[in-house]
């Protein structure tokens, strides 16, 4: 009987987390709860920042043994069969990422929420969207200058998209073992945006800029929409076929919404299937991140250049707002630059909150949501790009 229950003793996750000098697994913990904290009580991509911060107190619970990243890791390729024998539970949820299925559904469900009006009734907006992608090759090159390696720099790069499937879809497949850090700093971002952006914003635009009313918006055909997302489909993927997972699934989900006779398969496009990949994306990804892989420098220079990827791409996409407003005599209002990032409809949101302080009868949302929508479709090109380089 002693020596049975010195056995359970010793099997406890509280031996396991003594023995092994833990630490390390506290810090994770601390981690964990600011995660929570920023996600429950500050409500900052609460959807995404649960199941991830969930996912990373699972994988740093002592002997549960709910994930083994090294199955994944292997140079041999994906063994299927031992990850059925050996594997935890969260090893078969994380097949989801490893073979880019959950990334794709995501931005399937993205593409059946989204409406592309704004950009299609006003063009110049992806060029908007283009300069605010202006983050990514700079964290990129940053990466690079500090001694990452090109996959892995083209990996954290992809944070300036503001986008979390994108990065996590890049990452996966250029540098597994930094998705934890760099799945983490997009996410965490992409919720600070409303922190991040306004400041940058008052720091390039005067308060006369902030102010510009724009004209409304002309109407936008049925035949349109319907054709925006096949047209983009072709075009964006026979330039860049690395892109194609994203961008089809994204257009194909936008086409159920638009062409109204797929209501039900939008709908559940929207709501159940979304839902259902986000909480097994979250849960997984957050997984990745255990003290071993985690508690690393290099983390504290992914979440660095995490930051400066944002920054940077807020200020392309404002600065190539206020050139356009130069060019057209100022018929543009720059905030709707900063919207070029693809956090939909979060970039847009604040950009509206911004120029209502300047002019609280302005209303921005709309103009800012072409360039914003135009961001989603930019920081996938940028993940095929890199992809077609380095894959």
């Amino acid at each position: 009987m002693l020596e049975t229950l010195k056995n359970f003793v010793f099997e406890t996750g509280i031996a396991h987390l003594i023995e092994d000098g833990g630490w390390k697994t506290l810090v994770m913990y601390a981690i964990v709860g600011i995660l929570m904290y920023f996600a429950i009580v500050k409500k900052y991509e609460p959807l995404l920042l649960v199941p991830i911060a969930f996912g990373m107190l699972l994988a740093n619970l002592p002997g549960a043994e709910m994930i083994h990243t090294e199955l994944f890791l292997t140079t041999d390729g994906l063994d299927v069969q031992k990850i059925f024998n050996e594997g935890g539970l969260i090893d078969f949820l994380y097949l989801g990422v490893k073979l880019g299925i959950y990334p794709s559904l995501i931005f399937l469900g993205i593409g059946a929420m989204t409406d592309f009006s704004p950009l299609i009734a006003n063009p110049s907006s992806i060029l908007m969207g283009a300069a605010a992608q202006l983050g990514v090759f700079v964290a990129f090159a940053g990466a690079l200058f500090i001694g990452f390696i090109p996959e892995a720099a083209a990996a954290i790069g992809i944070i300036g998209g503001a986008d979390g499937p994108t990065a996590i879809l890049v990452t996966k497949e250029l540098a597994p073992v930094l998705l934890g850090a760099i799945a983490i700093a997009a996410y965490s971002y992409m919720a600070l945006i409303p922190l991040i952006q306004p400041p940058l914003m008052r720091l390039v635009t005067t308060k006369k800029e902030r102010a510009i009313r724009m004209k409304t918006l002309r109407k936008v055909s049925k035949v349109e929409l319907v054709l925006f997302p096949i047209v983009t489909t072709v075009v964006v993927c026979l330039i860049v076929p690395d892109a194609t997972p994203l961008v089809g699934c994204l257009m194909f989900g936008n086409l159920l919404n638009v062409c109204g006779v797929t209501d039900r398969l939008s709908k559940t496009a929207q709501n159940g299937l979304i839902n259902a990949v986000t909480i097994f994306l979250g849960t997984s990804v957050g997984a990745t991140a255990n003290a071993e892989n985690f508690l690393k420098p290099q983390t504290l220079a992914i979440i660095a250049l995490g930051l400066a990827a944002f920054i940077f791409s807020t200020l392309g996409g404002l600065l190539f707002a206020k050139l356009m407003c130069l060019v057209t005599h100022g018929k543009v209002n720059p905030l709707i630059g900063s919207a070029g990032v693809s956090a939909v409809p979060m970039a847009a949101r604040v950009s509206q909150l911004e120029g209502q302080k300047a002019d609280p009868s302005n209303y921005l949302l709309m103009h800012a949501m072409g360039p914003n929508v135009a961001g989603v479709i930019g920081s996938a090109v940028a993940a095929g790009v890199f992809l077609s380089w380095f894959a």
